[in-house]
């Protein structure tokens, strides 16, 4: 196989792993708080030294330190964590974070815990409490407040958050308002060590430590302290839209494409190349 061959089969498949992001930003275009996934490339690289003084035939010896490519390949998968646009929708379930924090969700009684920006919540009854409804996703995993308990909101009352994610209930038409509590905003320290699994959430690898996530105590935030101030904040009635710009991403999925066919003929090129030589032969 020549070296032609080679390069053309090894840039192939960074070329379809491209395609394949380039896709799965393009599906995920309208998921809320979906972010745009990239990708990076480096060149394969061989350096080639003199052969031994034994096996030099006229010819045959190849220059000192001679490095030649073998095509590209991908070497990393990255996310692009600028804030997307938010989209008022005027459901009080409905939460957007902005900045970079992350809310926090109950994946089960064990205690596992998962995060999201997807802030598409609703109001779900449990079975065997007939007085209140949960805060969950849409999956119905239960959302946090910063004591790690469920978010409870009494039947009948109508729930209330503030930019500082305090919670309250009130009673429409009544001025009994209860207080609930404060809403679990996390910010991730090491945003990519994080895992993104098929429900718009995010978790955390097998071994890692839990202090990849920090809490943000937005309750005591001073606005005027440049050292305690984060520019984060909780808005109810709106949703995070995906930060994917489908422009870029039909620009990147054009030149993708010819790459690949450039690429291709390189290929179906080499394996001419290959055949006239063993035909000559015979």
């Amino acid at each position: 196989m020549n070296n032609s061959m080679i390069s053309a089969m090894v840039s192939m498949t960074g070329i379809q792993q491209k395609l394949d992001i380039i896709s799965d930003n393009m599906a995920n275009s309208n998921t809320t708080g979906y972010k745009a996934k990239k990708a990076s490339f480096e060149d394969v690289l061989t350096n080639i030294q003199q052969h031994d003084s034994k096996m030099k035939q006229p010819g045959r010896s190849t220059p000192l330190g001679f490095t030649q490519s073998w095509g590209t390949r991908m070497t990393a998968l990255s996310e692009d964590a600028t804030q997307g646009s938010l989209k008022v929708t005027d459901v009080p379930t409905d939460l957007a974070v902005e900045g970079n924090a992350m809310f926090e969700i109950e994946l089960d009684a064990q205690g596992n815990k998962a995060w999201t920006r997807d802030g598409s919540f609703e109001l779900s009854m449990v079975e065997g409490d007939l007085e209140n409804a949960y805060l969950t996703t849409n999956q119905g995993y239960m959302v946090r407040d910063t004591n790690d308990d469920p978010i409870r909101i009494p039947n009948g009352y109508v729930m209330r958050v503030d930019p500082k994610g305090h919670i309250t209930a009130q009673k429409p038409g009544s001025s009994d308002i209860q207080d609930i509590g404060y809403l679990k905003v996390v910010e991730p320290t090491q945003p990519n060590l994080l895992q993104q699994t098929e429900q718009n959430l995010y978790v955390l690898p097998v071994g890692a430590q839990n202090t990849i996530m920090q809490t943000v105590d937005l309750a005591n935030m001073d606005p005027s302290d440049p050292f305690t101030r984060k520019d984060i904040a909780i808005r109810q009635g709106a949703l995070e839209q995906s930060n994917v710009n489908l422009a870029n991403e039909m620009v990147d999925l054009m030149q993708v494409q010819r790459a690949y066919q450039l690429t291709a003929r390189a290929l179906t090129s080499s394996d001419t190349m290959m055949g006239l030589a063993n035909n000559l032969r015979g």
